[in-house]
């Protein structure tokens, strides 16, 4: 269907009456949404007023803010009591200068917790009697494999709690 100059009289007419490209697409006949809207584009005709929007939040309808809370005082905080560490029940190992554990030396159930420098010639390892599924005697264990402080604990457990005081107060 080709743009006679009469069919783009009706529709520059239809354009300023304010009808929608979808109805004066029906009222032509033969021609798409589509191709009155190109055809106004192209005629330049987009001269009309759009209504317009009503602003959000503006006017006697919106609601009141919210004041502002009244200062809270801020719970002392507690005297933090000085951690004490657990006494040791089991003594230091008390190594025989003249029994050195070398690496040539060392055998699966001993302990292998390194003493010295291992680029000096006077390395070696502990070589006392190891623990049961561990590389390390008693005393190096306990070295080896200490239990997380109960600071470092709560310290995990703090940013958890805080997120679900926030969600239960959202």
């Amino acid at each position: 269907m080709a743009w006679t100059d009469e069919r783009v009289e009706l529709l520059k007419t239809l354009w300023a009456e304010g009808l929608s490209a979808a109805q004066i697409a029906n009222k032509m006949g033969g021609v798409t949404r589509n191709a009155v809207i190109g055809k106004v584009h192209r005629l330049g005709l987009s001269g009309r007023a759009t209504p317009a929007k009503p602003q959000r939040g503006c006017g006697p309808s919106a609601a009141p803010r919210a004041e502002a809370a009244e200062p809270v005082e801020k719970p002392q905080r507690r005297e933090m009591r000085p951690i004490i560490p657990e006494p040791d029940s089991i003594s230091p190992v008390v190594l025989d200068s003249g029994d050195r554990t070398t690496v040539n030396t060392i055998k699966n159930n001993m302990c292998k917790w390194p003493i010295g420098d291992p680029a000096k010639d006077d390395f070696h390892f502990c070589g006392q009697p190891s623990v049961a599924g561990k590389s390390y005697c008693t005393y190096h264990a306990r070295m080896a494999f200490q239990p997380p402080q109960r600071r470092e604990r709560e310290s995990v457990r703090r940013p958890a709690a805080q997120i679900a005081q926030r969600r239960a107060a959202g």
